[in-house]
């Protein structure tokens, strides 16, 4: 049967929906001021020593919308941060090297070691004002969050094909123009899927972002995190399976309203020739597309503004360049000053550390090396069993958006939720089947480090070339085959951003050394374990997954 179209698609009428749809974007913008307005009284409002939680249900909506604020404004300041320190590493050829091993170090310290240093500051920098303590569990969240994202945007901006860098030369593109026409969408789709897991992150470590003990002093801050560590601490089973629910039913509205309309929004990126026959939607971001009052906003201020700055950036680009008389006296006098500078206090805070150093006594040390052994062979472990299955199933759910749908949802909520209020329960299994706290141990990094893995893999299934799958259906591969020479190389990029995102987390091993020290408040065995852990996930970054970088920065690119 031969169907024959007598009208255009734009011809025929289509349901727009946009009284509806002005009227929940409107009622939203009036919740969302709400709820700054709420967040600001609270924030400047005098400092709370300790808050007392409530462990009943209704106070879980206030709970959930400051934890959520707290998470977001981590996530915006981690978004800024990926895209300037990621952009500066990949465009300047002297910054790299250190650059980057400043990223390794310091994404290989735990949260736990941001922990003293971030709030004592915040707090005796604003001792008067909840603002303080408040500003300290943000900076806590981005610590958790930030990382995985300026080495998404990195990597991305290294793979970007050499006929596009020409292309960008030729047309004469600002720096600027570069990064937004050029740059930015290429690492768009890498760089959405690592915030997902991003803000996952945030709400997996929020019990110890909200609530925590350091020495004396007790920092404790109405939230969902504090809620269900109370609830935890308490054997309250009916609180922690309420804040639970509370938690999924916000990151799945967070899925509806937020991450499912960006995703589909950041498949126009794709770097590709023909157009995939299967393409991720959603039905918000529809309904937005066909908002009267969106469309009116955006022709009325946000068109002219952008093309205000496109022309501006346009006639600076063809404007000739007078070459700049600079004194070279001044800027190398003033260079060494500065680097001056720096040596100089890096040196006094050195030798600062050394002496703390010196107050571990040899016990505490080998104890420390032990626990550094026992968890370095706890965390190779839980990669190969996450790599086992995130890979496959990451490949699979990158192919199929009908798929995604279903389980992008879910790998959210699973990743979301913190490990405290479930590895009782785990544990506990393990137990009754005759495991230990090794196992159990595994297990509980196994919660933090497969989520990583598992949404770069899909990113970068997403982001592979649909005609390179074509191709391989045109050649009639097998399907090892497809993942030797298609799959494999394709995601090899993401697969090594998630692959380096190792999270210490354990029962016996550096992760409880840290946590011993700072609820004691020994500072100088919490030094002592930092650069411990730090060194080996350096050692291993440089020697490992450095060399797989380069790799994937010249065997596995698309040129």
């Amino acid at each position: 049967m031969i169907r024959v179209r007598t009208f255009a698609r734009s011809v025929v009428r289509q349901p727009t929906w946009t009284v509806a749809t002005d009227v929940v974007v409107l009622f939203c913008g009036l919740a969302c001021f709400y709820g700054v307005v709420l967040i600001a009284r609270y924030w400047s409002g005098g400092a709370i020593p300790v808050a007392e939680i409530d462990r009943s249900p209704r106070a879980l909506p206030l709970y959930a919308m400051y934890s959520l604020a707290r998470i977001l404004i981590a996530y915006f300041i981690s978004l800024v941060f990926a895209l300037s320190y990621g952009w500066m590493a990949a465009r300047n050829k002297r910054l790299e090297a250190p650059m980057l091993a400043i990223l390794d170090v310091l994404q290989s310290i735990p949260v736990l070691s941001f922990l003293p240093a971030v709030m004592l500051a915040l707090v005796a920098l604003i001792p008067t004002k909840q603002l303080g303590v408040e500003l300290g569990a943000v900076i806590l969240i981005f610590t958790g969050q930030v990382w995985n994202m300026a080495f998404s945007f990195y990597s991305s901006l290294k793979s970007i094909p050499r006929d596009l860098h020409e292309a960008a030369l030729i047309y004469r593109l600002s720096p600027l123009q570069r990064f937004f026409t050029l740059e930015l969408p290429y690492g768009a789709i890498g760089l959405v899927w690592n915030s997902m897991v991003s803000v996952a992150g945030g709400w997996f470590f929020l019990m110890a972002c909200e609530m925590f003990v350091l020495g004396e002093r007790d920092f404790r801050l109405p939230g969902l995190g504090s809620y269900l560590q109370t609830a935890a601490s308490t054997g309250d089973t009916r609180s922690i399976l309420w804040g639970i629910a509370v938690m999924i039913g916000v990151i799945v509205l967070l899925d509806q309203l937020v991450w499912r309309p960006v995703i589909a929004w950041s498949d126009k990126f794709k770097f590709e020739q023909l157009e995939s026959a299967a393409v991720p939607r959603s039905p918000i971001l529809e309904a937005l597309r066909r908002s009267h009052a969106l469309k009116v906003v955006q022709k009325k201020i946000f068109a002219p503004i952008s093309e205000q700055i496109v022309l501006n950036l346009a006639e600076r680009a063809a404007r000739p360049t007078s070459p700049k008389k600079t004194n070279k006296f001044a800027t190398y006098l003033l260079g060494s000053i500065l680097l001056l500078f720096v040596v100089t206090i890096t040196i006094y805070a050195s030798g600062r550390a050394i002496s703390m150093l010196r107050e571990i006594d040899r016990a505490s040390v080998l104890l420390t090396l032990k626990s550094a052994g026992a968890t370095f062979l706890r965390v190779n472990t839980a990669l190969l069993l996450a790599s086992a299955w995130t890979i496959p199933a990451g490949v699979a759910i990158g192919f199929h958006p009908r798929l995604a749908r279903i389980a992008q949802p879910l790998a959210q909520v699973a990743a979301s939720v913190p490990a405290t209020a479930l590895f009782p329960i785990l544990l506990l299994g393990i137990v009754h089947l005759g495991g230990g706290l090794g196992i159990g141990s595994v297990a509980l990094m196994l919660l933090g480090t497969q989520w990583y893995i598992l949404f770069n893999v899909i990113a970068g299934a997403m982001a592979l070339p649909s005609e390179l799958r074509e191709v391989a259906d045109v050649f009639d591969l097998s399907r090892g085959e497809r993942w030797r020479t298609v799959i494999l190389p394709g995601i090899f990029p993401y697969l090594i951003t998630g692959l380096v995102r190792e999270e210490t987390l354990s029962t016996l091993g550096l992760g409880a050394e840290i946590s011993r020290a700072t609820d004691t408040g020994n500072f100088a065995l919490l030094l002592f374990a930092t650069i411990v852990m730090a060194t080996i996930v350096v050692t291993v970054n440089r020697l490992v997954w450095r060399p797989l970088y380069r790799l994937a920065e010249t065997r596995f690119k698309l040129v």
